[in-house]
């Protein structure tokens, strides 16, 4: 340890020692707050510790409490436990006549209010801002009896449990943010690292043919072109030439393809403002949905779609592509598509229809729903349709979730964080996800505000 440090512990270790000198607490302050915080030590649960800042004045001094904490998803303060099984319900807002203030104050109706302010230094690091460094504020009554020292000792007492709480609003904070970046990195598993194996397929398939054009070269060099029989031998060469020659086109647009997919979901999922806020944000445009995210995630699936014998039916619901402009984060949407279309290629199966056909698709389409967010605020909902066998209907409430797997994948590889990502991806946009069992098939959709454009600040 660096003597300056040494030095300036020391320090406040004797300005402490001080303080208590003169705060001159008796033996019943002294031991309530040894109980504090040995027990604020022992309960992990937040509703637990609540409950405990409360019953520290009743059990010690007699005196009923309420306590009142910012709801981190309002930034509004709230009543969270109190002593007493009447009076205002839990989850109320404080009357008007209690608000935070510096410095403790007495009410009308007879109560000693108490401001609990966070540390200063880490205020920052709050998952909710607050208002000079305001984290809760503690009701005690009936203060007849306090006198100014016990008044004294419920001020330093607030203190303690704004010291507490900041804390653990921070580990709660840290908590959520070590799970959101665990479930970053399964979707840059399912979403990047997976279909970048593609990458050695294609790069076979072009040394094959780069390997073929060696061969076609050195035939080239070894014929001799003045012979009649030789000039119909180069004439084969030369169409041999122009077909690997068309078949390193199109693997080089195969891999400029993937590279543009892989660059857009890397910049999506490793976007600083992700584990800035430990939560998916949002980066929204305006963009033709159909051109701009389905088609390329089509394009992508195509090959595999056929080699597992699926038909694409891409009429796309029949609706104009100048009706679907659409202000969403691209790279998060295609990866919902990207999800949903992994997913079909899995669970796509043979059926028969009505007719006696045999058919195995899968379809993609959007409709537009009036109203559907309220008044004057239309939906597009977007599906992914693939035949096959209905859901179980005890599972179809429990495909969102993350880790949930049905009993129809057993057998199929995957971790069960697809349909978690699409959910947690669309309800950031305002939107919601959902499953219907339909003719022939299984369709999974999304929907989502027709103007996204107000959900920025997610």
């Amino acid at each position: 340890m660096r003597m300056g440090t040494l030095s300036r512990v020391q320090e406040r270790v004797e300005s402490k020692k001080n303080d208590f000198r003169y705060y001159d607490f008796s033996q019943t302050e002294i031991i309530a707050l040894s109980a504090f915080f040995d027990l604020a030590q022992e309960f992990d649960g937040i509703e637990d510790f609540y409950s405990l800042c409360t019953a520290i004045p009743r059990a010690f001094f007699g005196l009923e409490a309420r306590l009142y904490v910012i709801d981190p998803k309002t930034v509004e303060l709230a009543l969270v436990a109190k002593t007493e099984d009447d009076g205002p319900p839990l989850n109320s807002a404080p009357p008007p006549f209690i608000r935070p203030d510096e410095l403790p104050y007495h009410t009308e109706s007879a109560s000693l209010v108490l401001t609990i302010h966070g540390k200063n230094f880490l205020i920052d690091q709050l998952p909710f801002k607050t208002t000079d460094n305001v984290l809760g504020l503690l009701e005690i009554y009936p203060d007849l009896s306090i006198d100014p020292h016990l008044e004294l000792f419920f001020q330093k007492y607030a203190n303690r449990i704004g010291f507490n709480f900041h804390n653990r609003f921070i580990v709660e904070k840290n908590i959520e943010h070590l799970k959101f970046i665990k479930s970053l990195v399964a979707d840059i598993e399912h979403n990047v690292i997976v279909p970048n194996m593609v990458y050695k397929l294609f790069l076979r398939r072009l040394k094959g043919k780069i390997k073929k054009n060696i061969e076609i070269q050195q035939m080239l060099e070894e014929m001799d072109v003045d012979k009649a029989c030789d000039r119909a031998h180069l004439d084969f060469t030369l169409a041999e030439l122009m077909d690997v020659n068309h078949g390193l086109t199109e693997e080089l647009e195969n891999i400029e393809k993937h590279y543009r997919n892989m660059s857009l979901f890397l910049e999506t999922l490793l976007r600083r403002s992700h584990f800035d806020q430990g939560k998916l944000t949002l980066r929204i445009t305006p963009c033709n949905i159909r051109k701009d995210v389905v088609q390329p995630q089509i394009e992508r699936f195509a090959e595999q779609f056929r080699e597992m014998g699926i038909a694409i039916d891409d009429k796309f619901g029949g609706i104009p592509d100048e009706e679907i402009i659409s202000v969403v984060d691209v790279g998060l949407v295609a990866q919902v598509y990207s999800n949903l279309f992994s997913n079909a290629l899995k669970y796509t199966q043979e059926v028969v229809t009505a007719g006696g056909d045999k058919k195995k698709y899968i379809a993609y389409g959007r409709e537009i729903i009036k109203d559907y967010f309220g008044p004057g605020k239309d939906a597009v909902k977007y599906n992914v349709f693939s035949t096959g066998q209905h859901i179980d209907p005890s599972e179809r409430e429990k495909i969102f979730e993350e880790g949930y797997r049905g009993t129809n994948s057993v057998t199929r590889p995957g971790t069960g964080h697809g349909l978690a990502f699409v959910k947690n991806a669309v309800e950031i946009h305002g939107g919601e996800v959902g499953y219907e069992a339909t003719q022939y098939g299984n369709n999974f959709y999304f929907i989502i505000p027709k103007d996204s454009s107000d959900k920025t600040g997610q």
